[in-house]
């Protein structure tokens, strides 16, 4: 079973500018604390005691929301559908279909239908990302090596 929580629904301009500062002031916070496992906080009267690891994640969630985006957060072990794979790369599903064929990316059967772990699709993405960073590099190698004013 995948549990998702989407806020499908942008920001708006005043949400906007409080994730701006509380992304911000967080940063700032987790910066001067020590790198402990857990940071109680205080929350309208309430004393909490918080894994560092949720700061850090209400943090980047925050950042995203600054930069006006909608935020979802999924577990790592949960399946996705195609579809849904095929959206969070951001390719066509067909295209996901060949890839699955491929072997580039594990997934399981249930019954007729494939299912994606997001961490095989996190890990995809990295790789994917990684590559396109070699090439990138290489290619401002040769620019240079060439003198093509890069």
């Amino acid at each position: 079973m995948m549990i998702e929580r989407a806020y499908e629904q942008l920001p708006d301009q005043e949400t906007v500018q409080l994730a701006r500062v509380g992304a911000s002031d967080l940063e700032r916070l987790l910066n001067k604390l020590p790198e402990s496992d857990m940071h109680g906080i205080k929350l309208d009267g309430q004393h909490l005691i918080l894994p560092r690891q949720a700061l850090v994640l209400l943090r980047d969630l925050l950042a995203d929301m600054a930069q006006g985006d909608a935020v979802a957060v999924v577990p790592l072990h949960s399946e996705m559908t195609t579809q849904q794979a095929a959206d969070f790369l951001n390719v066509s599903r067909p295209y996901l279909i060949t890839l699955l064929e491929r072997g580039r990316l594990r997934y399981t059967k249930v019954g007729t239908h494939r299912r994606i772990q997001f961490k095989e699709l996190i890990a995809y993405k990295d790789k994917i990302r990684k590559q396109s960073s070699d090439a990138m590099d290489e290619l401002v190698k040769l620019a240079q090596e060439n003198n093509l004013g890069y």
